[in-house]
């Protein structure tokens, strides 16, 4: 497991240092690996966040790579990609690494780790040439022609598209040797352009042929991704594709791929399914033991956490943080669920107990009480008190904060006073600075992926499946 964020007892306050917020909010003072993994682990790139652009995000992660040692930053890139299911950023953090002499060494080694999909040897190039074009360092070289390796011919059809940036451009310039003879011949047929049309979802649809009985097909031929399944279950509904078949997909759907934010996608889309959905949002924890005792999940409902995940996006990293707290409703053993904001910001702060429902439900639960707490900044030392003020006696083993850690607490309301042995916030922002509490947090990880469970369950001695 790569490292996590600096604990909180390496936190210091700075009355010069702002949460990027700003509301005379002090920062925590982080080393520069802590402040790079709050604005990798949890980014779309190029995408703004409440308080900063994306070319603002994306400026601050470029300039503190060169201030992290190069096999950190690699280590980094491989789990943005692997565990939180990042594509775009970890290949950023390569090209910046690529741009720097004392880093450079680690590229080559890294790309065939973090290039997982053939079209992903082309955006690294087009994020690498994103100034203009220039030639290769040998690292990168290096790196793309031992990624290509690794693609079948299926994999490269699927991807060969009339791109800026071509797989034949990526093959001409890197010189990939190929394995064996075989995959020689099969790229003298790619080069041609004669590799066979692979058969997916788009191309078969694109030909015209009869929508029901291709989607039929390739569910019960399983060559339907995760991903590609879920998007489409409204257009397999729209077709009147048989709901048996639909149910089998369902069954053999491999999950490890999706973002809780997935699931919610698909729920939304296709209301006729959201039971399957859910369960197998649900289900996609078995590899998690049960985090004993008490947990009290937190839910930041504040204005910025409101900010869409993408300008393409319909949903909000509130919507993400509500997935993520299904996760944890699932895995901890005993929990109250609780969401807090302000009603603005003149410090009036709101914190309401939720029903402890499981899966949609919950996820239904926390968006209305963002419609009735307010827009206003979360207040984290009074919606604790509140809280251990409505839980009186009863102990508490953890507590989980989900939030963007733009805090509207002002140094004279005092630090928050846990009731907790342990405390965590899983940011699920990508802001440059966030909120200084030392000595009061466990840990902190950015991330929308449910792998913050896994973290969890690792400082606390568990070791999931």
């Amino acid at each position: 497991m790569a490292r996590i964020n600096a604990k909180a007892h390496d936190h210091r306050r700075d009355s010069e240092v702002r949460t990027a917020a700003g509301f005379g909010v002090e920062a925590a003072i982080q080393k520069p690996e802590a402040l790079l993994r709050r604005v990798v682990m949890a980014n779309l790139l190029w995408e703004d966040v409440a308080y900063q652009s994306g070319s603002a995000v994306a400026a601050e992660m470029a300039r503190l790579v060169a201030m992290v040692a190069p096999e950190v930053v690699a280590d980094m890139a491989i789990e943005a990609r692997e565990d939180q299911k990042l594509r775009h950023v970890p290949l950023f953090l390569l090209c910046v690494c690529a741009e720097l002499p004392s880093h450079r060494h680690v590229v080559a080694k890294t790309i065939p780790r973090v290039v997982q999909r053939a079209d992903e040897l082309t955006e690294f190039l087009a994020l690498y040439w994103r100034d203009g074009r220039r030639p290769l360092a040998a690292g990168i070289k290096r790196g793309l022609a031992a990624a290509f390796q690794r693609f079948s011919a299926y994999q490269l059809g699927k991807y060969d598209r009339g791109t800026a940036v071509k797989l034949r451009d990526v093959m001409f310039l890197v010189h990939p040797r190929p394995r064996d003879e075989q995959q020689a011949e099969m790229w003298r047929t790619f080069v041609a352009g004669k590799l066979p049309v692979p058969d997916t979802w788009e191309v078969a649809l694109s030909r015209g042929e009869d929508k029901r009985a291709t989607w039929e097909r390739l569910i019960r031929e399983e060559k339907l991704g995760a991903l590609a399944f879920l998007r489409n279950l409204r257009n397999m509904e729209q077709v009147s594709v048989d709901p048996a078949v639909i149910r089998a997909g369902f069954e053999g759907l491999r999950t490890e791929r999706l973002l809780p934010l997935n699931f919610l996608a698909a729920a939304k889309a296709a209301p006729r399914w959201v039971a399957e959905v859910e369960a197998a949002m649900i289900g996609s924890l078995g590899q998690y033991p049960k985090l004993q005792g008490e947990t009290v999940l937190i839910v930041d409902v504040s204005g910025s956490m409101r900010t869409a995940v993408s300008d393409k996006s319909d949903f909000a990293r509130l919507d993400a943080a509500a997935a993520m707290a299904v996760m944890a409703r699932e895995v901890c053993e005993h929990v109250t669920l609780w969401a807090t904001a302000g009603s603005d910001y003149t410090r009036v702060h709101q914190t309401e107990e939720l029903p402890a429902y499981r899966g949609f439900a919950l996820v239904d639960e926390v968006r209305r009480a963002a419609g009735r707490l307010g827009g206003g900044g979360i207040f984290t030392r009074q919606c604790l008190d509140a809280i251990r003020t409505r839980l009186g006696s009863r102990t508490t083993d953890r507590i989980i904060v989900f939030s963007d850690s733009q805090d509207c607490d002002l140094p004279a309301s005092g630090l928050p006073r846990p009731f907790s042995p342990r405390n965590y916030i899983v940011d699920v922002s990508a802001h440059a600075r966030g909120i200084a509490y030392d000595g009061v947090w466990t840990a902190e990880v950015s991330g929308w992926s449910e792998r913050f469970l896994a973290w969890v369950q690792a400082l606390e001695g568990q070791q999931a499946a």
